[in-house]
C-alpha cells in the first residue's frame, strides 16, 4: 500500500477526505465538495483515487493531469461557477503514486467573512456543507446564519426599532450599576443617568427613522426580559441543569422562560456562576494578608467557560444555550459554530466573539478574560492540574459549539488543585491504582475521545481482559466521575462525563 493511501485512510476517520475517480475529466461534483469543505471544517479532495463499496481506496490516476489542474484554477476564478477562490498555489499539487498521477486539493476552512462559499451563482441552492454522509445542501437557515456572520460590523449593535426602552429590566440595570461601582469606583460613568450609561454601553441606540432611543441587540440580550428577547430572537433559551446521574433528568434547573426572573444574560451569568462554584475543591491557602483564598484558577476557568459560551452564542440559531453540571465535569453548549478554526481558538491570540458588544459589557465589570485568551487560559489551567484535556467540539445543521471540562485524571490518581505556588492533594476515591490499571484507564479515555461511547464488550476487546475485570474498571471510572453510564446490563454504554 502506498504512503499516500495510508495517509488517506487516516483522514477518512474525521470525514475530511473526498476521493473522486475523475477519469473522464474534472467531475462537476468537485465543486459541491469544495463548497462543503470550505463552509465546514476544511478537507482534502483527491482526484484519481476510487473508493469501492467496502470503503477500500484504489489509485486509478488521472490522464493529462496538468490540463486538469489548469481547468480547476480557471473554474475557481470564474465567478459564474464559484463565488470565491480561497485556494493558493500550494493548495493544489500533483503526486505520483503507484506509477500514476493524482491531484491533491487541500481546501481550508473559509474565513467567516468569505462564507458562504457557493456555486453556480445561487447562494441558496449552491451552498453545501459536510456531515457524516458526505456533502449536503445547506438549509436556508444555515445560509442566512453564514451571511449574518460574514458581516464585519458587530451584529449585536443593531438598533431594534420595534422595541422600546421598557423592554429592558430596570432591576438588572441597577445590579449592573452596583457591580460597576464596586469594581471600578472611580469610573466617571458611575455618575451618569441610567439612560446615559446604557447609551455609553451601546445597550441602546438612536433610530435613524424616528430619532428615538431603542435597545440594541446587545442591550436586549444583556438587560432585557425574556418575553421581549424572543421577539427578536425566537429560539432564545438559556438552560442550566445539575445532573447527579444519567438516569435522572436533573436535580436543579434554571431556564430563562421560567417567568420568575428576567431571563437575560446578565442575571443568568450570576445565577449560574454561583451554582457552578459549589463543589469545586478549594485547598487551604492564604494571601499576603493572611486571608484565606477561596478562588482558585479552576474556579476562574469555569466562570470563563460560562461567559465564553454566552458571548459566542448565535441566539438566532435553533435550540438554546445549555450548561450542564455533573459530579466532576461541566458541559457548555451554545448555538452557533466557531467563527475561527478550533486550533486558533485554543492557541489564543486570536478571537472573534459573535456578540462583541455583550462581551465588552461583561469585561467592563471584570467578567471574562481578553477576547483572545479565554479558551487558551481554560486549557492552560486544565493542563496545570494534569486533568483530561478539555474537549472543544463543533457540529453543524444546526450549528453548535460545545466545551467539555472533566475535573479528573484519566488514571484516577490523586487530584490536586493548585492555588498560587501551593498544591493540595485531594483523593479521587480511596483507591490506590497500579500502573497497569492507569494505562488501561488511559486507553479507555483515548478510545472514547475518538469514538464517543463504548460498551463492556468493547473494553474487553480493547484491553484483552475478562468481562468481570472490564466491569470493575468501568465502574471505578464512573464512581470517580470520569465516565457516565447509560442503560442497563448488556445494553449499558459509557461516555466521558460531560460529552
Amino acid at each position: 500500500m502506498s504512503q499516500l493511501i495510508t495517509e488517506l485512510y487516516k483522514r477518512k476517520e474525521n470525514n475530511r477526505l473526498e476521493v473522486k475517480r475523475a477519469r473522464e475529466g474534472v467531475p462537476q461534483t468537485l465543486w459541491e465538495t469544495y463548497s462543503s469543505f470550505a463552509n465546514t471544517m476544511g478537507g482534502t479532495i483527491i482526484l484519481g483515487v476510487d473508493e469501492d463499496t467496502s470503503g477500500n481506496l484504489q489509485v486509478a490516476g488521472v490522464p493529462d493531469a496538468e490540463r486538469y489542474v489548469k481547468t480547476i484554477w480557471n473554474t475557481l476564478n470564474n465567478r459564474q461557477k464559484v463565488s470565491r477562490n480561497i485556494l493558493v498555489e500550494h493548495n493544489i499539487r500533483l503526486e505520483e503514486t503507484e506509477g500514476k498521477n493524482v491531484i491533491v486539493i487541500g481546501v481550508p476552512r473559509a474565513a467567516r467573512t468569505d462564507k458562504p462559499i457557493f456555486i453556480n451563482g445561487d447562494v441558496y441552492s449552491g451552498s453545501y456543507r459536510r456531515n457524516g454522509d458526505g456533502d449536503y445542501h445547506c438549509s436556508e437557515d444555515e445560509v442566512r446564519n453564514m451571511i449574518r456572520d460574514s458581516s464585519r460590523s458587530p451584529a449585536d449593535l443593531v438598533v431594534l426599532e420595534a422595541l422600546g426602552l421598557d423592554a429592558l429590566c430596570a432591576d438588572t440595570i441597577q445590579k449592573y450599576r452596583r457591580r460597576l461601582a464596586t469594581v471600578k469606583p472611580d469610573l466617571s460613568w458611575n455618575q451618569l443617568s441610567d439612560e446615559e450609561l446604557l447609551y455609553r454601553l451601546n445597550a441602546i441606540g438612536r433610530s435613524e427613522k424616528d430619532a428615538y432611543l431603542h435597545p440594541t441587540a446587545a442591550g436586549l440580550l444583556m438587560f432585557g426580559y425574556h418575553y421581549e428577547i424572543v421577539k427578536e430572537f425566537p429560539s432564545y433559551l438559556l438552560d442550566y441543569r445539575e445532573v447527579t446521574d444519567e438516569e435522572s433528568r436533573w436535580v436543579d434547573r434554571i431556564v430563562s422562560n421560567a417567568a420568575n426572573w428576567s431571563g437575560n444574560l446578565f442575571d443568568f451569568y450570576f445565577l449560574v456562576a454561583e451554582k457552578l462554584m459549589v463543589g469545586i475543591k478549594t485547598p487551604f491557602a492564604l494571601d499576603e494578608n493572611m486571608v484565606r483564598i477561596d478562588d482558585t484558577p479552576v474556579h476562574k476557568a469555569v466562570r470563563e467557560a460560562l461567559v465564553n459560551s454566552l458571548v459566542h452564542a448565535n441566539y438566532y440559531e435553533r435550540r438554546g444555550l445549555v450548561v450542564i453540571k455533573r459530579k466532576n465535569s461541566f458541559e457548555f453548549s451554545n448555538p452557533g459554530g466557531l467563527r475561527i478554526c478550533p486550533e486558533a481558538a485554543i492557541d489564543g491570540g486570536l478571537s472573534d466573539p459573535r456578540n462583541g458588544t455583550v462581551f465588552t459589557m461583561f469585561m467592563l465589570i471584570n467578567i471574562g478574560e481578553r477576547a483572545d485568551s479565554g479558551l487558551s487560559n481554560i486549557f492552560a489551567v486544565w493542563k496545570q492540574q494534569k486533568w483530561i484535556e478539555p474537549i472543544l467540539s463543533e457540529t453543524f445543521n444546526p450549528e453548535r459549539t460545545a466545551l467539555n471540562l472533566v475535573m479528573g485524571k484519566a488514571s484516577g490518581e490523586k487530584v490536586a488543585i493548585k492555588s498560587g505556588d501551593k498544591k493540595v492533594a485531594i483523593k479521587s476515591g480511596d483507591k490506590e491504582l497500579g500502573k497497569k490499571t492507569e494505562e488501561q484507564r488511559n486507553q479507555i479515555i483515548e478510545y472514547l475521545r475518538k469514538n464517543k461511547e463504548c460498551t463492556n464488550a468493547i473494553v474487553c476487546e480493547l484491553l484483552n481482559i475478562r468481562e468481570s475485570r472490564a466491569r470493575i474498571i468501568l465502574g471505578q471510572m464512573v464512581e470517580d466521575g470520569l465516565l457516565v453510564a447509560k442503560g442497563e446490563n448488556k445494553g449499558r454504554v459509557y461516555r466521558i462525563a460531560g460529552l
